[in-house]
């Protein structure tokens, strides 16, 4: 008999039990998602992290004490694996921005209806990210498509080359988390949902030369 699908392992940060209920409830409701924990802050959310290895974290933006984006910055550095979704009533585009920039791998509003934040949470688990359009317009409205820094064409250069982030921060000496970044970054103003979609687009433009 084959071995049965293992559930995909959430963590809710939430500062409003009734939403952090609610949530669990709908999540739960699916036969492949299993809440793991919830917290309600984004020092809370640290200190259950490692305990409790969600595969996907769900995190609100505004709470007390450490906010969202601070805890994505901190939960990235101790946990570099980890896949963060932000779910937050707020959509201005400085929120956007900093939450993209600090890590978050997909972006929604907590009006979203319930089969795309589904849709999202198993997106993450699959190592992909998961930015709706009229969320990518104001992302790129702030960033600005195709403006890629220098450092940005050098760091995109070296994923065409098959580097993972550590070994790209190696080879141009700068930290894990900035080589992060800056992946980060050119996906987003690539309009692209992978790094390997960021290299063939940035080729397909002649942003950058591979050589052989």
């Amino acid at each position: 008999m084959a071995n049965p699908v293992k559930p995909i392992r959430v963590m809710i940060v939430d500062d409003h039990p009734v939403v952090r209920m609610g949530l669990k409830t709908m999540l739960e409701s699916e036969d492949d998602i299993t809440v793991v924990a919830m917290a309600d802050s984004g020092a809370d959310a640290l200190r259950q992290v490692e305990e409790t290895d969600p595969d996907v974290v769900l995190m609100d933006l505004r709470m007390p004490g450490m906010d969202g984006s601070d805890a994505i910055v901190e939960m990235r550095r101790v946990w570099p694996s980890a896949r963060i979704l932000v779910l937050t009533n707020y959509q201005e585009d400085e929120s956007i921005s900093k939450a993209i920039q600090a890590g978050a791998m997909g972006y929604l509003v907590k009006c979203t209806p319930q089969e795309e934040i589904v849709k999202a949470v198993h997106v993450l688990h699959a190592h992909g990210r998961f930015i709706p359009d009229e969320i990518s317009k104001r992302l790129l409205g702030t960033i600005g498509r195709d403006k890629l820094s220098e450092r940005e064409l050098e760091v995109l250069t070296l994923v065409c080359k098959g580097l993972s982030n550590k070994e790209i921060a190696q080879k141009l000496f700068i930290s894990d988390k900035t080589a992060r970044n800056h992946v980060s970054n050119c996906l987003i103003k690539l309009g692209a949902t992978d790094r390997t979609e960021a290299a063939t687009t940035a080729i397909k433009r002649g942003l950058i030369r591979v050589d052989d």
